[in-house]
């Protein structure tokens, strides 16, 4: 990574710093990543909406179901996850909870019927906020890689370091914070109440904070240890926009076919601020000084492109009784780039190392007078072809249900979902940290009919 790079040619010191904070690689795919947020129904359905509308979030699929909705409507969204994490690292294994609550949406759909004596019958215009992905998460591990960052110890006073060749012990964590979000304005109209048409212009910010901790035990051939600590911290921070297409045809009151491609998101601005502690204390029978060096980096600026996501959908009405939904979606994990000199490497392992994605989303609902019960399932391939050995292991699959309520001009939507992966970190050795993940959201929406 530059920033650790950076640090290495500037520090008076002989070793190599560790890097637990992520790679541009790493970086590239999280940012581009996107978990589905939106309205407890929205939710309780997998996403499963790219050819029904009418949902305020389903315009973030597919921005011609804005047209869908015959009446003004405004919807919020409270949030809460919950994930379970357990990491195993050499033999070790540790479990921990990380728990988030916030707003994940609010937007709304502003539908006019045509003046005039037109086949254009209706058009809408939508504006909604929501989150893409959350970054709040917690991990550690513990153990023994019999690899060692820091095999000496260096003095001010001495110009040979004393050496430490040999590894007891092995802690790292890494806390994380930040979201991704966007922000959509669209119009739609529908044409003889067939063809739904739409765009919207997207606005997407990031923050991401991480700070990661090491702490390493080392001894010689006398017994004498060496004790080492490390923290870096470093924050992202960023905006950019994309455009979002799509339609959706009505065979008839049954069936409906969607497709929607939403461009690359183009981030014009990517801000890093990066900061690096070492301490090292020699616990033994030699005359050794404590090391104490702060290191921090000026401010690196660089403009990234995500990839671009294509979604396919099919919707089935069954009369007044209930639906069924599925969207496929691809977006090709080659086609992320860093738009900057300096990043020809981290390109090249986009090429090279990361693939076309498959995520599937299916989403049902059945209606009982006012009450509505709702269900989903989705899949998503992971992009990197190196993780974990391209086992598929870390693949995200989860399900999802959900309850509704409609009040008249008010209703009140519940959904669950759950999913649950595996992700691979590289401390030591490559992959050498696993960490399982299964993750539930509870969310709750209110949305008024105007």
């Amino acid at each position: 990574m530059k920033k650790v790079l950076t640090f290495v040619a500037l520090a008076t010191v002989t070793f190599t710093s560790f890097a637990q904070s992520l790679s541009y690689n790493d970086l590239g795919v999280l940012f581009s990543k996107d978990d589905n947020y939106g309205t407890a129904r929205f939710e309780a359905m997998s996403g499963a909406f790219g050819a029904l509308g009418g949902d305020v979030s389903a315009t973030g699929i597919n921005p011609a179901g804005g047209a869908v909705a015959i009446n003004n409507k405004f919807s919020i969204t409270l949030n809460n996850r919950n994930t379970d994490y357990s990491s195993s690292y050499y033999g070790n294994n540790t479990a921990f909870q990380d728990d988030y609550f916030n707003i994940s949406q609010a937007g709304g759909i502003l539908s006019f019927d045509t003046a005039y004596n037109s086949d254009w019958n209706r058009f809408a215009f939508t504006f909604n906020y929501r989150m893409k992905k959350d970054f709040d998460g917690y991990y550690s591990v513990q153990g023994n890689s019999g690899a060692l960052f820091y095999p000496e110890h260096f003095s001010d006073n001495s110009a040979t370091p004393t050496q430490f060749d040999r590894s007891i012990d092995q802690y790292a964590e890494s806390s994380t914070s930040g979201q991704t979000s966007v922000f959509n304005v669209g119009f739609s109209a529908v044409h003889q109440n067939k063809l739904f048409v739409g765009a919207s212009l997207n606005f997407h910010d990031l923050r991401y904070h991480q700070t990661a901790y090491l702490n390493e035990i080392n001894d010689d051939v006398d017994g004498n240890i060496l004790d080492i600590a490390e923290v870096e911290d470093i924050i992202y921070d960023g905006s950019g926009f994309s455009l979002s297409f799509g339609f959706i045809y009505k065979f008839d009151q049954n069936l409906r076919l969607g497709l929607a491609y939403e461009t690359p998101t183009w981030y014009q601005e990517i801000v890093e601020d990066y900061a690096n502690r070492l301490t090292m204390d020699g616990v033994s029978n030699l005359d050794l000084e404590t090391y104490d060096d702060t290191f921090i980096a000026d401010l690196y600026v660089y403009k990234f492109k995500s990839p671009s996501r294509l979604t396919a959908s099919g919707a089935y009405i069954f009369g007044k009784d209930g639906l069924i939904s599925v969207d496929y979606t691809y977006k090709d994990y080659k086609n992320i780039k860093y738009r900057d000199p300096g990043f020809e490497q981290e390109n090249s392992n986009f090429t090279n190392n990361y693939r076309g994605t498959h995520a599937l989303n299916i989403g049902a609902e059945w209606r009982f007078d006012k009450m509505r019960v709702r269900a989903g399932y989705h899949y998503e391939k992971d992009p990197n072809l190196l993780a974990g050995g391209n086992t598929n292991k870390d693949n995200v699959r989860g399900f999802s249900a959900g309850l509704g309520y409609n009040f008249g001009n008010v209703k009140f939507d519940l959904g669950y979902t759950n999913s649950e992966n595996k992700e691979f970190y590289s401390l030591y050795n490559n992959g050498d940290v696993v960490l399982d993940n299964n993750t539930s959201r509870i969310s709750g929406t209110l949305t008024f009919n105007l």
